[in-house]
């Protein structure tokens, strides 16, 4: 359940310095008057919860290039980056705070899991393979071992894929439902120098917002 005083946390820490999405909204303006805008916030975020209704401004994001290094004219040096509503990318957290709690209520996540996992790196990952590893060594058995690199695997997840997890996993039907609507409404557009492509949906990918994206996909199979 969404609670008051998180949306009250989440405004006071935003970044003012963070670029505003599509909509216009800039994080100064939230951050600012968090005692005003707080209760009229938690009444919208939860009833976009519990309806699974989402605000098209929050599924709307505009790509914009970032210069990485090397030569400016060179369209590799740069890495696209997705601008989304502030409110939503306030929203999504508070979305994930209850995926997690649910997920570890059920167990549904083993204690080997790392990537995305809270208090897990890849150091604890290291030290219990290291010491599989060495130990098998010792023993003189045959150890090999297999490195799988997925490119661009949360750029392709599939969207029916993800959801039927979310389901398998016993995730409540309210928070299914919430980013169900954001995966099948999310749109963007080629943002630069101030002058715009027209939108497109977006059909491939996690949902908007790398809060909760990459812990959605790590989500075992049931």
């Amino acid at each position: 359940m969404i609670k008051e005083d998180w949306v009250s946390d989440r405004l006071s820490n935003l970044d003012v310095h963070k670029s505003m999405g599509s909509d216009g909204m800039h994080p100064r303006v939230l951050r600012q008057p968090v005692d005003i805008v707080a209760e009229p916030l938690f009444i919208i975020f939860e009833r976009s919860w519990r309806t699974g209704q989402v605000p098209e401004d929050w599924r709307n994001a505009n790509v914009t290039p970032v210069f990485k290094k090397g030569k400016k004219e060179n369209a590799e040096n740069y890495r696209p980056v997705s601008l989304t509503s502030i409110l939503g990318k306030t929203m999504e957290p508070l979305i994930l705070e209850i995926i997690i709690k649910q997920v570890e209520e059920k167990k549904v996540i083993r204690s080997s899991q790392r990537g995305f996992t809270k208090g897990e790196s890849c150091f604890t990952n290291l030290i219990p393979f290291y010491d599989g590893v060495t130990g098998w060594v010792d023993e003189g058995r045959a150890t090999d071992v297999f490195y799988l690199d997925l490119s661009k695997a949360f750029d392709t997840v599939s969207h029916n894929i993800l959801l039927g997890k979310l389901r398998r996993c016993g995730l409540d039907e309210w928070s299914v439902s919430w980013i169900e609507n954001c995966l099948n409404g999310t749109t963007q557009r080629v943002v630069i120098s101030g002058a715009e492509s027209s939108w497109r949906p977006v059909t491939s990918g996690v949902p908007p917002g790398v809060s909760t994206g990459p812990s959605l996909v790590q989500l075992p199979h049931q």
